[in-house]
């Protein structure tokens, strides 16, 4: 590893305590690759994916389509375009890399050269005016780093690479009807920054990569003067002649290879971050405080009044007079010590969803904490996606035994139901689901659509590694001792008396799981804009603090309305904790929908379904996580 890449590491203890300077810590994914003087360098194309459309700044449509696909007519490279090798998390985030046409040279300036031409006809022409309209962008990969355009943030005046380039422009014209016009980015001006090794001018690497796109209709061959016209799709049946060309500059540039992605990792409003993070806080340090409060007050003294009066006989009091005053101030909690420990209704459902919970939480804990130390680097494509399904597929151990401990510890009977439901249940709904919203984008030809063989893959693990190794943790669960109750159930059951209004269910799952989602809410935000506006994600660091600070909030909630529900003489606390917890899960999908509204203006039933499926799916993964929290 270069020394300049070595020193990049030593961030690494102060990107664990704070999360601002995570923007330059970096941990290279691949190695880089140096070039001489008129060295091809490689640019692939990636799929053409839709953003922000520029008329509204909304998203307008969620489907993306492969580079080369028939409708957009882009000029292809001699024999046909060639599938590079991606790795299994790439292809489920939806990128589809190619080989392209363009032959770049290094230290090669090229100026107008021409690509290729096409001949559009009308369908083709009113096709690629929808996308124009839509926002859709071109993706290329030069070296590995994304060609994108030059951005500055009005609020900060900083300026950043903002991966992706427009197809075309939204023009207005000035006759009476105002008529929209929309113009077909033909002509690519690519200028790419390179650094010298060490000073070595043999030794040549690339460390970022614009593109200014243009639309120049081209009446004869390409020749890139400014005075062309921009190139407007005609009405009419006759076909439209489109030339392609494209220029390239070299540019020397003092950035490191190391920090080559330093220019594409941009904040967006860094201070909101920190300002939620120290309000959240203080909200988590006020319900510790209060639970604490509640433990170690009133919890503390009633036990000892308890045990004062276990160590008093009926004789040293004068019969039992005193000891039937004692029983007769018992109230609250201290009424359903022989029924807060019954098993509830649907132990087998409670424990699978236990043990999934589990599951997710370590996944996820482990996933952050890799992507926190940089092993998880944005050069590596996919290393997230597939960092998750191999943790997920490992981890299926832990939610075999927790599902296992869990059901055996409230006396189960159908322990091989449990062994078998547990690791199909959550991941078959969620594949189920996954497969049913693939049809969609199978229909609509886009390159998000997984394909088959892929498909078999996961299949393939799922069953071959997953559910063995979350039967081999069902089956220690089981061996293992059972987890006791501290004290004798009951064999009636109590009566319960009737609650108050906020601890009915409906009422006390909005009010605990409303905390949670406060912790999370701006980060949330953060990630669905990098989800749906294809931007890179890389602040691990406030999702670690984040995390936890949820975790905390969750425990914290659940404990106090457990306590209140007890005090009320209510001993089914078990799935109230999960699904008050877990309704968190439900105002991550209510904010998907007003994000729909606010930020997205899907046209078409199949993209308004992909986006509550995928919402769903999520906040129903979500539901289960925050569950396991409060329950286990």
């Amino acid at each position: 590893m270069h020394i300049q890449d070595t020193a990049r590491q030593a961030l690494l203890a102060a990107a664990l305590v704070a999360p601002s300077l995570t923007s330059a810590f970096y941990l290279p994914g691949v190695a880089p690759t140096s070039y001489k003087p008129d060295d091809q360098v490689p640019l692939f194309v990636n799929k053409i994916s839709p953003v922000a459309a520029m008329q509204d700044y909304r998203l307008h449509s969620i489907v993306s389509y492969d580079y080369y696909h028939p409708a957009f007519q882009f000029c292809q490279p001699h024999g046909g375009p060639k599938y590079v090798s991606e790795s299994l998390g790439s292809i489920l985030f939806g990128d589809r890399i190619m080989t392209s046409p363009f032959d770049l040279r290094m230290l090669r300036n090229e100026t107008c050269k021409p690509l290729c031409k096409v001949s559009n006809p009308r369908k083709m022409r009113e096709f690629i005016n929808d996308r124009i309209y839509q926002g859709y962008s071109l993706n290329w990969l030069v070296d590995g780093l994304p060609a994108g355009q030059k951005i500055q943030d009005e609020l900060t005046g900083t300026t950043f690479y903002s991966p992706g380039f427009s197809i075309g422009d939204y023009l207005f014209t000035d006759n009476e009807n105002d008529e929209e016009k929309l113009a077909f980015n033909n002509h690519y001006e690519i200028w790419i920054e390179y650094h010298e090794v060490n000073g070595d001018p043999n030794q040549l690497r690339v460390v970022g990569v614009v593109v200014q796109p243009s639309s120049l209709a081209y009446v004869g061959e390409p020749d890139c003067a400014e005075n062309h016209p921009k190139l407007v799709f005609e009405e009419g049946d006759t076909n439209q002649d489109v030339y392609f060309s494209y220029s390239v500059y070299w540019k020397k540039s003092d950035t490191a290879w190391a920090t080559r992605w330093d220019k594409y990792l941009h904040v967006f409003d860094p201070k909101i971050h920190w300002f939620w993070l120290i309000d959240t806080a203080v909200i988590v340090i006020i319900l510790v405080l209060t639970v604490m409060s509640v433990l170690a007050r009133t919890l503390k003294k009633d036990i000892a009044r308890y045990n004062r009066l276990d160590a008093i006989s009926l004789d040293d009091l004068g019969g039992t007079s005193a000891m039937e005053d004692g029983v007769q101030e018992d109230s609250g909690w201290k009424l359903v010590h022989g029924d807060v420990f019954r098993t509830p209704s649907h132990p087998l459902l409670l424990s699978i969803l236990l043990g999934s919970g589990a599951q997710l939480f370590v996944m996820t804990g482990c996933t952050i904490a890799f992507a926190l130390l940089g092993f998880l680097s944005p050069s590596n494509r996919g290393s997230l996606g597939t960092i998750m399904i191999i943790l997920y597929t490992l981890l299926g151990f832990v939610g075999g035994y927790t599902s296992a401990r869990t059901y055996k510890a409230m006396q189960g009977e159908q322990w091989k139901l449990n062994i078998g439901l547990t690791p199909v249940l959550v991941p078959g709904i969620v594949f189920a689901a996954f497969f049913l919203l693939d049809l969609f984008l199978w229909a609509k030809q886009s390159s998000g659509a997984v394909p088959f063989t892929t498909m078999l893959v996961i299949l393939g693990i799922w069953f071959v590694i997953s559910i063995p190794l979350s039967v081999a943790g069902s089956w220690l669960g089981f061996r293992s001792p059972q987890i006791q109750a501290p004290v004798r159930v009951n064999q009636i059951p109590r009566q319960i008396p009737p609650v108050t209004t906020y601890l009915r269910p409906i009422p006390s799952m909005l009010i605990v799981g409303l905390l949670p989602f406060g912790a999370i809410f701006v980060e949330l935000y953060f990630i669905m804009s990098s989800i749906w506006f294809s931007r890179i994600y890389y602040m691990f660091g406030f999702l670690f603090l984040c995390y936890g600070l949820m975790v905390v909030v969750c425990a914290a909630v659940t404990i106090l309305m457990t306590y209140f529900l007890l005090c009320a003489e209510n001993y089914h606390w078990q799935w109230r904790s999960f699904l008050a917890a877990g309704m968190s899960g439900g105002y991550i999908f209510l904010n998907c929908l007003l994000y729909l509204i606010t930020k997205v203006k899907l046209s078409g039933l199949a993209g308004i379904v992909l986006y509550i499926g995928y919402s769903a799916l999520i906040s129903f993964l979500f539901f289960i996580l925050a569950g396991q929290f409060s329950a286990s």
